[in-house]
């Protein structure tokens, strides 16, 4: 059985923290955003930390999110910005109070590694979604999709996808995130099962062989050839290469699961886009595609 976190309520403590890279810019205009939302923000150490890449050592990282996890009076955590640096802290956690406890975790990105790990190994829903560093640039409607899944309010999506979907309805449970960072977590406890799930994938910077590379080998495992859905999000900032792949990523991906009969989409708001709408790990879905046409509710 799947846990759910108990929805935010105006009042609510939430924390802000980075496990990853360490932030550029200031986000006090996505903590004055939070504090419109009704919630009180607490500012984790790493918030502004900085060690070569990170916002700290892999210690104080984990530390910072450690002390989060541990207190209960928070209600949700979200990750100021992804970057490079979660799988250096995740097996340095103790999961213990939180699954006790559960409580929301909020990112995307590299934060993959925590989103797959609460449903993988402690069955628990997180929240994929905008940051506070993505915050500045974010669509209204992405920012709101994020308020709505915190405080548990009705969200649904429709969208006009510009790349041929393969029609049909479905239900299940939504799982996914960043496609290299889904990779990066295969054979370990933070490894999803696939099985009977829509799955949702997103990514950026990756040429196209990588992400043929990559869903390659998530076919080869079988983790394709059991969905109930597929979802395909924004794959973006891809760099030229010398001599052309010669396919898009989102006809590599349609090369490889065009066998199958489940519904499959294209250009789903998701990934690190202005819009970036948010997507409950772990939670029903119905979702209904036609050629050009997707709509996807949360049950």
């Amino acid at each position: 059985m799947i846990k759910q976190p108990s929805y935010l309520k105006k009042g609510d403590k939430i924390a802000i923290v980075c496990p990853a890279k360490k932030l550029p810019k200031s986000i006090d205009s996505a903590i004055e955003t939070l504090k419109s939302w009704g919630l009180e923000v607490v500012i984790g150490n790493t918030v502004g930390g900085s060690y070569h890449q990170f916002s700290g050592t892999d210690e104080e990282r984990a530390a910072d999110l450690q002390q989060f996890l541990d207190d209960k009076s928070i209600k949700a955590i979200i990750a100021a910005r992804g970057g490079y640096g979660t799988i250096r802290i995740i097996d340095l956690l103790d999961f213990t109070i939180f699954n006790e406890e559960p409580k929301w975790l909020v990112g995307f990105s590299d934060i993959t590694i925590l989103l797959s790990h609460a449903l993988a190994d402690l069955t628990i829903q997180s929240i994929h979604a905008q940051m506070p560093y993505t915050f500045d640039t974010s669509t209204a409607e992405a920012l709101e999709s994020l308020r709505k899944s915190l405080f548990g309010e009705p969200l649904s999506y429709h969208y006009t996808s510009e790349f041929s979907n393969r029609e049909g309805k479905t239900k299940g449970i939504l799982i996914g995130g960043n496609l290299s960072l889904l990779i990066t977590v295969e054979g370990s406890v933070s490894e999803m099962n696939y099985d009977d799930k829509i799955l949702f994938l997103e990514d950026v910077g990756e040429h196209e062989y990588s992400i043929d590379r990559m869903m390659r080998l998530l076919k080869r495992k079988g983790k394709l050839n059991k969905l109930k859905g597929l979802i395909v999000g924004a794959f973006n900032e891809i760099s030229e290469e010398k001599i052309p792949f010669g396919q898009t990523p989102e006809e590599v991906i349609w090369e490889l699961v065009k066998e199958f009969d489940y519904p499959v989409c294209f250009n789903f708001p998701t990934g690190h886009i202005d819009d970036n709408r948010a997507m409950v790990v772990g939670k029903n879905i119905s979702l209904s595609v036609a050629k050009n046409d997707v709509q996807l509710n949360y049950l």
